[in-house]
């Protein structure tokens, strides 16, 4: 069993950064592909990015490729969201998942394949 808690959301202005964290407990990151992904109001959760287990192959969704950008740390089991240059439009619920299966660009994209979801955490960006 794996319990995730992500932190960091807030709310900022266009053009500002923040950084989203998911710590992890129960097994580490290590051993699992990590994803983010968003939900806005009233649409559909929607893939951000994923760190595979390896910690070889990173992906992005094309709307954040350039400014966000995931990374992990072993030593304290957390993966985090580095967020640049955000805006209105990425204004959503951010939640972290992690699961044990063959990453690819296409399986990485599917909620489907993640095991374990965290609650999520607000981001809100003001225009």
């Amino acid at each position: 069993q794996v319990q995730l808690v992500e932190s960091g959301g807030g709310l900022v202005q266009a053009g500002a950064s923040l950084r989203l964290s998911c710590a992890a407990s129960g097994r580490t990151f290590s051993s699992y592909t990590t994803g983010w992904f968003r939900q806005a109001p009233g649409a559909e959760r929607e893939f951000v990015g994923a760190f595979t287990e390896s910690g070889v192959n990173t992906y992005y969704a094309d709307s954040v490729k350039g400014r966000f950008a995931i990374s992990r740390d072993n030593a304290v089991n957390t993966v985090y969201l580095q967020m640049n240059t955000l805006k209105p439009e990425d204004t959503a619920v951010y939640y972290c998942a992690a699961g044990q299966f063959w990453a690819t660009p296409a399986s990485v994209r599917a909620g489907k394949f993640y095991d374990y979801w965290g609650r999520g955490t607000q981001v809100t960006v003001s225009s």
